[in-house]
């Protein structure tokens, strides 16, 4: 959770601080603009950039601030109560479901994928997943013995990898070559 957590973390911030530079100058290009179907200016320039009316990165700081606090305060052994726990895992789950739409509204609405945006996606759903786990294993998130039995032997990692074995097949499927221009 903490290596997805940096991860995601600093997608959000240069995403912000992309946000910033597109404020400015509208013309202006990412480094992240690979090609006509790998460009986060594009993306940047659409509605489902700015659902708040502010930057989408912007709530990436804040949702990837709070796991990092939570991964690395559970890495130093705190154990967190069963209440905030909840919170937390409700906090992301709503990431885990803007991650996604957005992805969803990048390959069906916009055709055009941001790679920050992608990262974003993947590590969200790797935190999640990570996440819930732990809330199961520890008992903050009530779930049938069938359920800690499918955590015990590591199959919701495997259906964590098929997710995303999924939506990078549907992003290979559909752009192919045209990812790299």
């Amino acid at each position: 959770m903490i290596v997805s957590g940096c991860l995601g973390l600093y997608a959000s911030f240069t995403l912000s601080i992309e946000a910033w530079r597109l404020a400015a100058d509208s013309q202006t290009t990412f480094a992240c603009d690979i090609s006509e179907v790998l460009s986060c200016s594009a993306v940047a320039m659409t509605p489902q950039a700015r659902v708040l009316g502010f930057p989408n990165a912007f709530l990436g700081i804040a949702f990837e601030s709070v796991v990092l606090a939570v991964s690395v305060g559970m890495l130093a052994g705190v154990r967190f109560p069963r209440w905030y726990m909840r919170c937390v895992e409700a906090l992301y789950t709503v990431a885990l479901a803007f991650a996604l739409w957005l992805f969803m509204q990048s390959y069906f609405v916009i055709h055009v994928l941001c790679p920050w945006c992608l990262l974003v996606t993947l590590t969200t759903t790797l935190v999640w997943a990570g996440l819930t786990r732990i809330n199961i294993r520890d008992s903050a998130l009530p779930a049938p013995a069938s359920w800690r039995r499918f955590i015990q032997a590591g199959t919701d990692w495997t259906l964590t990898g098929l997710v995303l074995v999924v939506l990078l097949a549907m992003v290979a499927l559909r752009y192919g070559t045209a990812l790299l221009g």
